[in-house]
């Protein structure tokens, strides 16, 4: 591809001999031939080029593909400034869910039944941005019932005159810093 057709969109239209202005002499095929010949040597390099990168992602891709009524994570890419899920962006989650893949379009995507806050969001998704959920019945946790009691009373109760007084400290400069924790009734 030739920097014109990735410019333009398509094929550049040489003149097929290339004058000079005013007399209009032609100046001879040396000057096509450069052209051709560079246009040929862009072709090739960027042959190799995508030939290399292609070796790249051969050697670290991994076929994946999903069935219908499987549960995938659906991953969510971080922009700068919104929130997600109730979280900043540095600990906001990479992938959420698991969703169950309904339909199957095409090779490469995939129709998930998203619920409740994800209704927004289109359902058709790349199988780029899934990951397979396995559930492990071994890290689930067990919680037992908790029984409640309304009418119980705090076990201990706090002097507030004797916080207050231990939270006066004195800083490295000598001067005091107070704290008060409370008031002293």
């Amino acid at each position: 591809m030739t920097p014109y057709e990735a410019l333009y969109g398509r094929k550049c239209r040489t003149p097929l001999c290339w004058v000079e202005t005013g007399e209009r002499k032609v100046i001879g095929t040396e000057l096509v031939d450069q052209a051709t010949n560079k246009i040929r040597l862009i072709i090739d390099r960027l042959k190799a080029v995508q030939d290399r990168q292609r070796k790249y992602y051969d050697a670290k891709h991994r076929p994946v593909e999903f069935e219908v009524g499987e549960f995938v994570f659906l991953k969510v890419s971080p922009m700068k400034g919104v929130q997600r899920f109730g979280k900043t962006e540095k600990l906001s989650p990479r992938f959420v869910g698991p969703y169950e893949i309904i339909e199957r379009i095409g090779n490469m995507a995939y129709r998930l039944d998203l619920l409740g806050h994800m209704q927004g969001i289109h359902i058709v998704v790349h199988i780029s941005v899934l990951r397979k959920y396995v559930s492990d019945d071994s890290k689930r946790i067990q919680s037992k019932p908790v029984q409640l009691n309304r009418l119980a009373h705090p076990t201990n109760t706090v002097n507030r005159r004797r916080v207050a007084e231990q939270s006066l400290s004195r800083s490295r400069e000598g001067r005091a810093t107070g704290h008060l924790c409370g008031r002293a009734e």
